[in-house]
């Protein structure tokens, strides 16, 4: 059995793709990844359940379509429409160009504080927003409020994964944007 701490999200299916059940996927990951014969796991009614493409072609920098074997029908590819698409963890270090130590996914990130260079602690981070073309790091402030930081290399200026702190140098004005003061 697949134990979700054992996955790392690599790209969300969208929609269905002509009749015989490929599907619009984007990825995150090198599609030599798929192409190489590695699963892909899929969460079905609270199970991860491996499936394997049989082929992927690309249809621009991030996007594909994706035809997963024994999924032959546009009836099969709808039950994939908008599920979130996972590597195994150990497979998909081989395709980083970083040491194992120095690889930080995404999903490893909740939990971490952020400490801006000016602001100082900022509060933690709840969990990254991918769901716009902007992804943001949704930060909870210790008085309970939420922090919208574009989740973007030019903000970070690095993940200390041993104390589990992102340190951040955040434009002028950007903390308080979300600030809910009474005027």
């Amino acid at each position: 059995m697949i134990r979700e701490e054992e996955l790392v999200e690599i790209g969300k299916f969208q929609k269905t793709h002509a009749l015989k059940g490929e599907l619009n996927a984007i990825l995150d990951i090198d599609p030599d990844y798929l192409e190489d014969g590695n699963p892909i796991v899929v969460n079905i009614d609270g199970i991860f359940v491996p499936f394997y493409a049989e082929s992927v072609r690309s249809k621009g920098a991030t996007s594909f379509l994706i035809q997963l074997s024994g999924q032959n029908s546009i009836e099969d590819a709808r039950n994939f429409v908008n599920k979130t698409i996972y590597g195994l963890r150990k497979n998909l270090l081989d395709y980083y160009d970083s040491p194992e130590e120095e690889i930080v996914f995404d999903s490893d990130l909740p939990g971490y504080e952020v400490i801006d260079s000016e602001h100082g602690p900022l509060g933690v981070l709840e969990h990254i927003d991918d769901t716009t073309i902007n992804a943001l790091m949704v930060v909870e402030t210790p008085d309970g409020n939420e922090i919208y930081i574009p989740y973007n290399e030019d903000f970070i200026d690095s993940i200390d994964d041993e104390k589990k702190i992102i340190f951040t140098s955040l434009p002028e004005g950007l903390v308080d944007l979300n600030d809910k003061k009474d005027e």
